[in-house]
């Protein structure tokens, strides 16, 4: 049975990288489930937002350190990154600007 889209993409990345990237590219980038392979990333995408995928390279993006006064060093959470290539003439509404 396919895993829901909305369990394998948790939310879109919102950074001046990835709106260049989407201009550029046509490449989005999203927050994946830490379990989410390729294929199902692909998947995702193409029935969430009814686009065709050409390309999913994914990530770990690190934890970054932390303080919070005199506590000691903590870190945040690392998370999984995905970066999705979509064919000539697709586009994703919620990436779009203007």
């Amino acid at each position: 049975m396919p895993k829901d889209p909305r369990d394998i993409l948790v939310r879109p990345v919102v950074s001046e990288k990835s709106y260049e990237l989407v201009e550029s590219a046509r490449k989005y980038t999203f927050v994946v489930a830490g379990t989410a392979n390729k294929i199902e990333v692909r998947e995702a995408v193409e029935r969430q937002f009814n686009v065709r995928v050409t390309a999913v390279n994914t990530l770990w993006v690190r934890g970054k350190s932390r303080r919070l006064g005199r506590l000691p060093a903590g870190t945040t959470k690392r998370w999984k990154k995905a970066i999705v290539t979509l064919a000539v003439g697709d586009s994703i509404a919620i990436f779009e600007t203007g």
